[in-house]
């Protein structure tokens, strides 16, 4: 028994090597297992490679894009507040224009105009900040004198030079306003 052993595992090293032996003249040897996953992984990398420089074109073309709308926007930002303020322009030069101009005649068209202008502010947010009795604030308003008064509290606005205005929640242009002092 002893020596079957040997001569079965003598049977069983040449059945395998027969084995490989056949595999090697069909084609199908050790190292080709090796180089198709191999070529997989290559592949994979490519289509990988090919999908990150299209999505930096997309980005790139996105940027560019997003850069023209911008810069469009900038460059257009007026074209509403204008289309409400050519007609106002329009009615002033008509006014100007007017074959039969007298005082009144004027007087109302001006008056037409300023109201027509004054709707045209409110239209785009644009407000008077009340000035005249309140007290003086640096944010609001800009001092261009003071005169002494007993009648009034100190730094409040006793007189307006030029109007003031708020557009939605900011100052526009500060009122130009003259302040009490103490005699």
């Amino acid at each position: 028994m002893s020596k079957e052993k040997p001569a079965n595992d003598v049977e069983e090293a040449s059945d395998e090597l027969d084995e490989a032996t056949a595999d090697e003249e069909n084609g199908a040897s050790e190292p080709e297992e090796v180089l198709d996953p191999l070529e997989q992984k290559e592949k994979e990398l490519e289509e990988i490679q090919n999908e990150m420089l299209r999505m930096r074109a997309e980005t790139e073309n996105f940027r560019k894009r997003l850069g023209k709308e911008k810069e469009d926007s900038v460059r257009y930002a007026n074209e509403r507040l204008f289309k409400d303020l050519v007609p106002i322009y329009d009615n002033l030069l008509r006014a100007l224009e007017a074959p039969d101009i007298n005082v009144k005649s004027l007087k109302e068209g001006v008056d037409l105009i300023g109201k027509q202008f004054l709707s045209f502010m409110e239209k785009h947010n644009v407000r008077p900040i009340d000035a005249i009795g309140k007290t003086f604030d640096p944010n609001l308003h800009e001092v261009l004198s003071q005169i002494e008064s007993g009648d009034h509290e100190e730094d409040t606005i006793v007189d307006e030079f030029g109007k003031g205005y708020w557009i939605h929640d900011r100052v526009l242009i500060p009122s130009k306003v003259v302040t009490s002092k103490k005699p």
